[in-house]
């Protein structure tokens, strides 16, 4: 088995600053917990961005570039920009900042979907910003989209025009049918880097089969030519990043995926559970991967060649 990347995903744009008070929100915040997390062991870094004054996900490139030259100084791990933003911005809004940061690896959502995030807000009773339940509530009418042209105009975008190589996320079966389509259309070359998303309202619940299903799948469709990690959003997290170590594939972790470190604990940093995702790599008799090790196995551009 090849050694395990460990990507940590900061803050995302589905969690608000009512629910933890260690979501990072600030310029100085991501990039100080993104940091940690590269000490700690993580080679990539998935990025979105907060408005520093209310905690709200932001598409702007000035609240990215407020951090992205922070990390830059201080790790040289993988800068990974998120292309899916939040399921509210348009596709236009969500590309501004990694057109302009030009990163060596992009997210990329492989299908619409339904993105539900309505459950939680139930389980918060103060709210900090005003923006925080109406944002949670009304993704009961909420549709992500991702179709065949966005997905295609993002290859484009950031693949052919700016080099990035990307972390094709995965939500459900035909997402992977969808990748194996643009792999037939020559629009992307292997090798293919696939995060399996479980356990948000829309898409895959973080059960067992579910990942077997998936890892059959792809090994029918791709062969030898794809990596597939796992991302697990909620209580899941650690027990399918162990399964995905188990079964040989990589694993996400952070902030973005889950706010907790064990059962009715908050995390207090991404770093924190990137110490207990390499904690269970390790066990399992695997090695971690360096920045260095994942950008060859991922076959990126080079962090001399980002614009931050």
């Amino acid at each position: 088995m090849s050694k395990v990347v460990i990507t940590c995903a900061i803050t995302g744009s589905i969690h608000t600053p009512s629910m933890s008070p260690y979501l990072p929100v600030t310029a100085q915040e991501i990039a100080g917990q993104a940091i940690d997390a590269a000490r700690a062991g993580a080679a990539i870094l998935h990025l979105h961005a907060r408005d520093p004054d209310n905690g709200r996900p932001s598409a702007a490139p000035e609240h990215f570039m407020g951090f992205l030259p922070q990390i830059a100084a201080g790790t040289d791990a993988v800068v990974n920009l998120s292309t899916g933003g939040s399921a509210v911005m348009s596709l236009d809004e969500r590309l501004a900042a990694p057109r302009e940061a030009r990163p060596e690896m992009c997210s990329l959502n492989m299908g619409s979907m339904n993105f539900a995030l309505y459950p939680m807000a139930a389980k918060i009773t103060e709210w900090k910003y005003d923006w925080e339940k109406p944002f949670l509530e009304n993704s009961d009418d909420l549709i992500f989209r991702n179709t065949p042209r966005d997905i295609a105009h993002v290859l484009d975008e950031m693949g052919t025009q700016r080099g990035a190589r990307f972390e094709f996320e995965c939500y459900d079966m035909g997402h992977l049918t969808m990748l194996a389509h643009f792999a037939d259309r020559g629009l992307v070359e292997p090798p293919f880097f696939i995060q399996f998303v479980f356990g948000v309202l829309g898409g895959m619940a973080p059960e067992p089969e579910n990942l077997t299903h998936m890892k059959r799948s792809a090994d029918k469709l791709f062969g030898d030519d794809y990596m597939f990690s796992v991302l697990a959003a909620g209580r899941q997290q650690m027990p399918m990043a162990a399964m995905s170590a188990g079964m040989g594939g990589h694993v996400r972790v952070g902030l973005e995926d889950s706010l907790m470190i064990a059962r009715g604990r908050l995390a207090r940093s991404n770093a924190e559970q990137v110490e207990k995702a390499r904690g269970i790599v390790e066990a399992l008799g695997r090695e971690i991967a360096t920045p260095d090790e994942a950008r060859a196995m991922l076959g990126l551009k080079g962090a001399d060649t980002v614009a931050f």
